[in-house]
């Protein structure tokens, strides 16, 4: 009686040791699955152009790319290198798959099944070789072939800039009498206690040119009370206009700007394309003509 006592306890302790360890399994399991479903996962991958020589697989642009799992679908587009990335909710039940297509005019549709899991890896990556759709054979030709080489494509670009053709100076004279009282006179000292005088010059730099890094100064006179109005000037321009007032006697002041004329330059560029086969699938970039 005393040994199936001990049993019995025995048994319960093993059954206890069982509930636990279930209990912590499906606990894990939920608790996978709540964090699984605020995540996404990235799909990436690139289609390119299937073909037997490895040298022609080229990259597929604007190919439509998509994946679903019959209730959710998510799609994109492939970059101008092929390259694509999707992002998508995990798919939690193991045994499953997820449809990924690739849809592209000239080409045949191309589909992956992507197996599903709790342990689904975002760092494989994809790569969807698409089958051109097959043209129509063009007729045999008879004729000589001719080989052709050293192909080069020649253009020229056309580029405005200005040049500096030239400068200007012009000197011009405020007249004004020192010491005499404003009395609301036209223009004042900017105390509004002395009568002041005023003066401007205006260049034209002629059809088709700019003035540019116009500066006026004052360079003969009491220079301490006078003031260069530059609004007329500080943003250059054809016509430019260059004012100052002195409410002393009278100074002299000198505006400079460099002269600049509209021209075209003409680029010489050439082009050299990469040919595989019959057809011319790429081109180095451009190359500037000495």
């Amino acid at each position: 009686m005393h040994e199936d006592s001990k049993v019995s306890q025995r048994s319960k302790v093993i059954w206890i040791i069982v509930a636990a360890v279930a209990a912590a399994v499906v606990l894990g399991v939920l608790f996978r699955i709540r964090h699984l479903r605020d995540r996404s996962i990235v799909i990436q991958g690139a289609v390119i152009r299937r073909d037997l020589d490895t040298h022609k697989e080229l990259p597929i642009a604007d190919a439509l790319v998509t994946i679903s799992n019959g209730s959710s679908t998510v799609s994109t587009h492939s970059g101008p290198s092929g390259y694509f990335s999707l992002r998508y909710p995990p798919i939690l039940w193991p045994g499953k798959f997820v449809d990924l297509s690739f849809q592209r005019d000239g080409y045949e549709p191309f589909d992956m099944k992507l197996p599903s899991g709790f342990r689904i890896t975002t760092r494989q990556l994809y790569v969807a070789a698409m089958a051109p759709v097959l043209e129509k054979s063009a007729p045999a030709f008879n004729g000589k072939v001719s080989v052709v080489s050293n192909i080069r494509i020649r253009y020229t670009v056309n580029s405005e800039s200005p040049v500096n053709v030239g400068s200007e100076a012009r000197t011009f004279e405020v007249v004004n009498k020192g010491n005499v009282a404003c009395n609301h006179q036209t223009f004042c000292s900017p105390d509004g206690s002395w009568k002041a005088g005023r003066a401007s010059v205006t260049l034209d730099a002629g059809q088709g040119n700019e003035f540019r890094d116009v500066r006026a100064s004052c360079i003969a006179g009491p220079c301490p009370f006078t003031r260069i109005d530059a609004s007329g000037f500080i943003h250059g321009g054809r016509i430019i206009t260059a004012s100052a007032t002195d409410w002393s006697d009278p100074a002299t002041f000198l505006v400079q700007a460099e002269v600049f004329h509209a021209s075209i330059n003409s680029n010489v560029r050439e082009l050299y394309p990469v040919i595989f086969g019959t057809r011319s699938t790429s081109l180095y970039p451009p190359r500037r003509r000495a």
